[in-house]
């Protein structure tokens, strides 16, 4: 893991922000923090940032709407971080493609470790030399597995590493029913255990990516007591 790598954190609480901001650089990062959307865009255009924790309830813009537009505008790593555990708001945090989700209070160390696993998922894979990408098709997709980028056409479609994670299980076991166990197993590196049915919004997250009607889905079909099934061809390119 590179040192210094750049969280910024957006959090309308100065004591907690202060706290947190310590602490990452304590573990080798470098740490700045927003108290809103605005000043966190001011930031961003300032210097990009390699992760963003964002807090759920700020003044004025609230954290899901802040995931959603960031998430249309690009793939930056997002943990949302809320004094609320109930189920539905990390139901609309994931839907809106938050990376992971994190409940106050938490343990420092317990959060920098959720940060690190992020950014190990987000890194793009170094290729050798002497290779070329991993790029397959499927129907009118082209999917860079190494460097997590999927195009349809001439336009790319933004993944959220939930996003990224999932397709690549899919596209390398094209016409094989996988259990949501399986999926869990195989997508390790998510925090998972936080909500047990966040494959199942992760999923549905995806099929509005990829699926020409995500109501009657092709692509990646769901096997009745079974789990779900990518039906569709995959090819190298």
């Amino acid at each position: 893991m590179a040192m210094g790598q750049a969280i910024l954190v957006v959090e309308d609480d100065r004591e907690i922000s202060g706290l947190v901001s310590a602490f990452l650089v304590r573990e080798g990062f470098s740490a700045r923090v927003a108290e809103n959307g605005a000043e966190m865009d001011r930031l961003l255009a300032e210097c990009p940032a390699d992760l963003i924790l964002l807090d759920l309830m700020l003044p004025g813009e609230d954290g899901l709407s802040i995931c959603r537009r960031l998430r249309a505008d690009g793939n930056i790593p997002i943990i949302m971080v809320t004094a609320k555990s109930d189920d539905i708001d990390r139901i609309i945090g994931l839907e809106v493609g938050a990376d992971d989700y994190v409940a106050k209070p938490f343990n420092p160390r317990e959060l920098v470790a959720r940060i690190r696993a992020v950014l190990r998922r987000t890194a793009p894979a170094a290729a050798p030399a002497t290779t070329s990408s991993r790029r397959v098709r499927f129907e009118d997709f082209v999917f860079d597995i190494d460097a997590h980028r999927l195009h349809r056409g001439g336009e790319e479609i933004a993944l959220s590493t939930g996003d990224y994670d999932l397709l690549a299980v899919f596209v390398e076991r094209p016409m094989r029913v996988l259990t949501r166990d399986q999926l869990m197993d195989l997508t390790k590196g998510r925090s998972w255990e936080a909500f047990d049915r966040s494959i199942d919004v992760a999923l549905s997250r995806l099929r509005r990516k990829i699926e020409a009607d995500p109501s009657k889905p092709a692509l990646i079909k769901t096997v009745r007591n079974a789990g779900y099934m990518f039906a569709t061809a995959v090819r190298k390119d």
